[in-house]
């Protein structure tokens, strides 16, 4: 396994700009806190994960950085507007928006095998989540000339992965939201779009059968394991002054495994 940290990523500048991030506490959320500091931006970054999260930012502070951690539970709607609130009176302000936390719950089991309990549990977070969050955040988007939102899809949703019914189906409206989401936040000269990343080496990807990891591994047009450097590399594009008149629109990060 390798690390989270911004492995081969591109330096984009994004100096100055005010960013919110979710499930950012480790895995590819982590890697996407790092790369942005890296890049210059200030970060407040939320998660479920309460010790991780304020372990992260610990290791992340000083030299200048400005980095906070917040609780954040997105199954939550108030947990939701504090964090929003907090988050934009923190930074003096919110210019960008990753949409990255999510839950997977319904891995290795068949359609027919799910309890609606399960379903709903992951359209709450991964769905009525990017939302809610989307929407708690216009208000303070629409203020920047720089406000972007990019959502974290994945590329299961353009493949149709097996035993993963839930999060796929999750992952599919999160898409979808994104290209109305991009119609309707356009009027305020916010951008939104969605990255598909492949198969990630993360913590949370730990629990994927090595079947899975080699079924990703040989179809690839590139075939090497998929880092979090792959995935923050263009997501910072997506959020700098290089993709202003980018909105609405789809990038599968998964070394050619799904070409769109």
């Amino acid at each position: 396994m390798h690390s989270d940290g911004v492995d081969n990523n591109p330096v984009v500048a994004l100096d100055g700009l005010r960013v919110l991030v979710t499930g950012g506490a480790r895995g590819l959320g982590a890697a996407f806190v790092r790369a942005l500091l890296q890049a210059g931006a200030s970060v407040v970054f939320g998660d479920v994960l309460h010790e991780e999260g304020k372990a992260l930012a610990a290791s992340l502070a000083g030299e200048g950085r400005a980095i906070t951690f917040l609780p954040l539970d997105l199954a939550d709607p108030a947990s939701i507007d504090r964090f929003v609130q907090q988050g934009a009176a923190q930074l003096g302000g919110v210019d960008a928006l990753i949409n990255n936390a999510a839950i997977t719950h319904s891995g290795g089991k068949f359609a027919d095998e799910l309890s609606v309990d399960t379903w709903d549990a992951v359209m709450n977070v991964n769905v009525r989540g990017t939302w809610l969050m989307s929407t708690a955040a216009l208000p303070y988007l629409r203020e920047s000339s720089r406000g972007s939102i990019v959502n974290i899809a994945s590329d299961t949703a353009m493949w149709g992965a097996p035993k993963l019914l839930a999060y796929v189906a999750s992952k599919g409206a999160v898409i979808s939201m994104t290209r109305s989401l991009a119609r309707e936040f356009g009027a305020h000269n916010v951008t939104v779009n969605a990255i598909a990343p492949g198969l990630t080496e993360v913590e949370a990807t730990a629990y994927v059968p090595a079947e899975r990891h080699q079924y990703y591994l040989q179809g690839r047009a590139l075939t090497r394991a998929q880092l979090p450097g792959d995935v923050t590399g263009p997501v910072l594009f997506l959020l700098s002054d290089a993709a202003r008149f980018v909105t609405g629109q789809l990038l599968p990060v998964n070394g050619g495994f799904v070409m769109n």
